[in-house]
């Protein structure tokens, strides 16, 4: 796993981490069993601060995903998500193929984020009447 660090936006760096392992799990990409790198791989790849990595680890392990293991580093515990691999997988080809259209009609990555949560927010009130 290779994160991904944006100094920029207002998400504090630990929470970002976390995100994105939440984010493979969700997708897959993690099961449990799997090592996450170790604060020192965060640090080369990332240049974030270690504490800041422990930060975001000590967090996941608080909501029971994963666990540190004395000596053998931060395992995936648990998984997240309800869908089934395959429905996953080709969703996603599905949301990279109309991220590009969006791209291609102009949409930056806000406005993006601005649709989709849109779209969510409308499930949400459909759910509430």
């Amino acid at each position: 796993m290779q994160f991904e660090v944006d100094r920029a936006g207002g998400v504090p760096v630990y929470a970002q981490l976390a995100r994105q392992v939440r984010e493979a799990l969700r997708l897959g990409w993690l099961k449990p069993g799997d090592r996450l790198p170790t604060v020192r791989e965060v640090v080369a790849s990332s240049r974030v601060n270690p504490n800041t990595v422990l930060k975001a680890y000590r967090l996941l392990e608080s909501e029971g995903l994963v666990e540190g293991r004395t000596g053998a580093g931060t395992f995936v515990k648990a998984s997240l998500g309800s869908a089934a691999p395959e429905a996953m997988a080709r969703l996603l080809v599905q949301c990279t193929r109309w991220v590009a259209e969006a791209r291609q009609a102009g949409m930056e990555d806000d406005d993006i984020y601005a649709l989709v949560g849109a779209v969510l927010s409308e499930k949400e009130t459909e759910q509430d009447t």
